[in-house]
């Protein structure tokens, strides 16, 4: 075989690999191949950091996106559906988020229970070092603010159907509920958020 030819092999092996469908790399996965695992990760990488980020905000962003591979690692061995890798991968990504809801749900009554002088030391601080400015606030910053304004359940609807392209069907398997129920969580969050933004550009100079 020709140097060209072998290396023309190599290439056509290399395509190959990056290729591979994610029901490929489950299974590879769930033989203990670690390159499998990096394929994964590097394919939905940006996709958890985007879904997180806009279900949980900038605070803790690495650490969350890091508990949610680290849960796909250990879960996978467990994975009997292996076509269906993406609807549990945004399902863990929905359990990580509501698991950061509640504990800093459980840090807010536990500040509430402070003394008033310790208590207030947090947002002090938080109040020092991040003092945005509305006059230069763009059209992203508005939606953005708008996001956080809704509740986690109309938030995760709105960030998996409008951001991430994801049928309403698969929203639904997603988050456990019933296809009316997403139906009803997209058309109250896309409300609200319209009315923010109207709101907020209303008061812009």
């Amino acid at each position: 075989m020709s140097v060209r030819s072998a290396q023309a092999s190599k290439e056509d092996s290399a395509a190959a690999k990056t290729t591979s469908t994610d029901t490929e790399l489950v299974l590879q996965c769930q033989q203990g191949n670690q390159q499998s695992f990096r394929q994964l990760y590097r394919r939905y990488q940006q996709r958890v950091r985007s879904t997180i980020y806009q279900l949980c905000g900038a605070y803790a962003l690495d650490d969350l996106v890091q508990e949610v591979f680290l849960r796909v690692w250990k879960g996978l061995p467990k994975l009997r559906q292996p076509s269906q890798f993406s609807t549990w991968l945004y399902r863990i990504c929905w359990n990580v988020a509501s698991d950061q809801r509640g504990k800093l749900q459980r840090q807010r009554a536990f500040n509430l229970q402070l003394p008033e002088d310790t208590a207030d030391l947090p947002l002090k601080n938080a109040k020092s070092s991040y003092t945005p400015d509305l006059m230069q606030l763009h059209y992203q910053d508005i939606i953005q603010q708008g996001m956080q304004q809704l509740s986690l359940n109309h938030r995760a609807v709105l960030v998996l159907h409008d951001l991430e392209d994801l049928p309403q069907k698969e929203v639904a398997k997603i988050l456990g509920i019933a296809l009316g129920t997403v139906k009803s969580r997209l058309f109250h969050a896309r409300t609200s958020l319209r009315k923010y933004i109207i709101q907020q550009q209303g008061e812009m100079p």
